[in-house]
């Protein structure tokens, strides 16, 4: 009768046995793992398959000595925990944007996703995020090739059946294969699907490569690059052209939350009553979820930006002597001062002035905001309102100053939606303190996270709110030249959206010059904010040269 081991050697024998069981499921699950797609969803009947990749490997642990193996066991090991990364970020990205990870330029939203995670739960929280990220990167990227080590270690105690085992899975993997076995109706018995990722980042990287040919030949390509200034915006001489972004305001908004359509509904009434008349319809952006600089940038060049690489490459391109004409550009080459409101902007942003063409650019630092914070938003959007009104149009715009075209992006309606801040008398908005007695009893952003139903309607009124504050804002001024383009830039994530939604956006022109929506009757937009099914949807890129030909001296 054999004696029972010490205690000692029992224990490290028990630690040995997990440390090896959870190698071997850490590298089962980085070559089974499928690769995230569209409407995909995580099932551990993914686990329930045989890997090609992983046959292959075996038999190279058991063919392999010395440093050739240990060469294997990094670089295989460094793979596998790239790919594994690789599907986790897909999943994240398709999940709140609607695409996969780009390899080549969604690095750079590292910064960005810390800040909005800070401004919707907390900068702590954000902090510990961004740490638990950078360990899970460390220590898969480490920990993968620590686990290829430990399978040939145990593959070295059982060579033989090792050996019968990598026979049996080879035959078995090619049986199911000719059959079409499979767990479920996508996912085969026989799979390949970490080979199929790594073609598919190869595959991606090239096409992000021809990509930057395809968008430098379409760049230079501008029908308005040398209209004379003269006969540029001929139909809105002497007016005030504001283009107001309410952020996350999707085809969802109008479609599904009640707030929103009643908010639409009433003030469209609210307008009328006050002599203005609308047009709204849908634009196709290029983005969803976030990333708004690419809606931005797309209805501003008339290019369909649908990527940080087009964008970085649209905002390069001006120092290499390519000068693609904005909507603000256009503006300011006819005569008008044109600015840019970005109130969550926090830090120079010179390219709003080289590229954009705006003659100034005002940012949470410069529109004098003393109140509270709202959740992402430093200021609530009846402020940047009132900030724009008394900076900008003060005086008519009869000799004192031009007429001025703007930007504005009202930000209240990010993600988290919460806190949300409630209209205010305009003569009491002042330097924004005024708001410092809602900062207490405003409903915080825990309790409308604690459920999905508590997002949604959270997400429906404060997209409300923004609409009532541009609404209350236009019934106010005493600017009867002023224009307005009152438009989403994406749609929310999909908590919100829900699977499959659009891209559609509402957009809308709301003028009291009859003459002003006239010159667009023939886009057959329909009456009113609020637009229906039934309504025109153009891809966001084809706003500008619409925009500018109808307001141009053939337009109308």
């Amino acid at each position: 009768m054999t004696p029972p081991a010490p205690r000692g050697v029992a224990a490290r024998r028990a630690a040995g046995s997990v440390v090896t069981a959870l190698a071997l499921l850490l590298l089962w699950v980085a070559l089974v793992a499928p690769r995230p797609v569209l409407g995909w969803s995580a099932t551990p009947l993914a686990l329930l398959r045989i890997p090609a990749e992983g046959i292959l490997l075996v038999a190279a642990l058991l063919l392999l000595r010395g440093a050739a193996r240990r060469w294997l066991e990094v670089v295989a090991g460094l793979v596998l925990g790239i790919l594994l990364l690789v599907r986790l970020l897909d999943a994240a990205f398709l999940t709140t944007l609607y695409r996969p990870f780009n390899p080549i330029t969604d690095w750079r939203y590292v910064g960005s996703a810390k800040d909005l995670v800070g401004d919707s739960v907390g900068s702590s929280t954000a902090v510990l995020a961004v740490v638990g990220a950078a360990l899970l990167v460390v220590g898969l990227l480490v920990a993968m090739p620590l686990a290829l080590r430990q399978l040939g270690r145990l593959l070295d105690r059982h060579p033989s059946g090792a050996l019968r085992s990598v026979v049996g899975a080879a035959v078995v993997w090619l049986v199911c294969l000719s059959v079409g076995v499979g767990v479920t109706s996508d996912l085969p018995v026989a799979s390949s699907s970490t080979a199929g990722l790594a073609v598919h980042e190869v595959t991606s990287v090239r096409d992000g490569l021809h990509d930057r040919a395809v968008f430098a030949g379409q760049i230079p390509i501008d029908p308005f690059l040398d209209t004379p200034p003269a006969d540029l915006l001929t139909a809105l001489r002497g007016k005030d052209v504001v283009i107001v972004f309410v952020e996350s305001y999707g085809k969802v908004a109008v479609t599904q939350s009640r707030d929103v359509a009643t908010a639409l509904d009433a003030g469209t009434k609210s307008l009328v009553s006050a002599g203005y008349s609308t047009r709204s319809a849908w634009l196709t952006s290029p983005t969803f979820g976030g990333v708004s600089w690419l809606a931005h940038s797309t209805l501003q060049s008339g290019l369909w930006v649908d990527s940080q690489q087009r964008y970085d490459q649209l905002l390069d391109a001006e120092p290499g002597g390519t000068k693609r004409l904005t909507l603000a550009r256009a503006f300011a080459e006819a005569g008008w001062h044109t600015v840019d409101v970005i109130p969550a902007n926090r830090r120079d942003w010179p390219e709003g002035i080289a590229f954009y063409g705006y003659d100034r650019v005002y940012d949470a630092r410069t529109l004098g905001y003393a109140g509270p914070g709202w959740g992402y938003a430093p200021m609530p959007d009846q402020y940047t309102l009132s900030a724009f009104d008394r900076l900008e149009l003060a005086h008519p715009a009869t000799g004192s100053r031009r007429p001025v075209m703007a930007e504005i992006d009202l930000v209240t309606s990010h993600v988290p939606w919460a806190p949300l801040p409630r209209l205010v008398d305009w003569a009491q908005v002042g330097n924004g303190s005024v708001f410092e007695a809602q900062a207490g009893t405003a409903t915080p952003r825990d309790a409308v996270w604690s459920s999905p139903a508590g997002v949604r309607a959270a997400y429906g009124q404060s997209v409300a709110y923004s609409i009532d504050s541009v609404v209350s804002f236009l019934r106010g001024t005493r600017d009867d030249n002023l224009v307005v383009v009152m438009l989403g830039d994406h749609q929310p994530i999909t908590l919100v959206s829900g699977d499959n939604a659009s891209h559609d956006v509402p957009v809308s022109v709301i003028s009291r010059d009859p003459a002003v929506l006239e010159r667009i009757h023939a886009w057959d937009w329909q009456s009113g904010l609020r637009p229906g099914s039934a309504a025109p949807v153009w891809p966001m890129d084809r706003f500008r040269d619409r925009f500018l030909t109808a307001y141009g001296p053939q337009g109308g």
